[in-house]
């Protein structure tokens, strides 16, 4: 009888710390995993805060060729997901231009929707190409070019211009706005530069 009790005293006394070393790896190893699981659940959050790359594109600068383009052409592109217009206005259109400005709410572009270097009577760097943001400057909407005499059905007198069907208001060749529309501003010209005679970096300016 002594000696199966001493053999059980034995044996207890070895199975507690089996036992203890067993449950501090159960926790150890229950701690790693539950790290890597956080590690790899929290990869991916963080991962979100980053930029994407169509987020990048989004607000990188546009190049335009505008070689291509005819006189009383327009093209569009599409930068920082808005619409952009160039216009390759002819030298007729451009002597017209001052003939309607006392029609105009802003004619000599007053309200800052231009860059500094298009503050003028044509609102470009070059007098021949237009460049503006194809948005109306009342809700949002996105103006018709209407040529060949149609817009005179909007602006007496003026055979060419950018009118908005969503509430009226009617913008010359210059993106300037007429008076007695919900428009309160000229459209605006967003900053671009030339690199050379037939490309514009839409976005950035040229240094001075």
């Amino acid at each position: 009888m002594s000696e199966v009790s001493i053999d059980a005293k034995n044996a207890e006394g070895t199975e507690q710390p089996n036992s203890s070393n067993r449950r501090k790896f159960l926790t150890v190893a229950t701690s790693v995993v539950g790290g890597l699981g956080f590690a790899a659940a929290t990869v991916p959050f963080i991962g979100s805060w980053q930029p994407s790359a169509k987020a990048k594109a989004a607000g990188a600068d546009v190049e335009v060729d505008i070689s291509g383009v005819q006189p009383g052409q327009l093209i569009r592109v599409m930068w920082r997901s808005k619409p952009v217009w160039v216009v390759r206005r002819t030298p007729e259109l451009l002597a017209s231009l001052g003939a309607h400005e006392d029609q105009l709410k802003d004619p000599n572009s007053e309200a800052e929707q231009q860059p500094a270097f298009a503050q003028n009577q044509y609102r470009s760097l070059k007098d021949e190409y237009l460049v503006l943001v194809g948005i109306c400057t009342h809700l949002g909407c996105s103006p018709q070019h209407l040529t060949e005499g149609a817009f005179s059905e909007y602006a007496e007198g003026v055979a060419e211009g950018f009118f908005c069907p969503c509430h009226g208001s009617k913008f010359d060749m210059a993106g300037r706005v007429f008076q007695n529309v919900p428009a309160g501003l000229n459209l605006v010209v967003p900053p671009y530069q030339y690199v050379d005679d037939t490309t514009i970096i839409i976005g950035s300016e040229a240094e001075a």
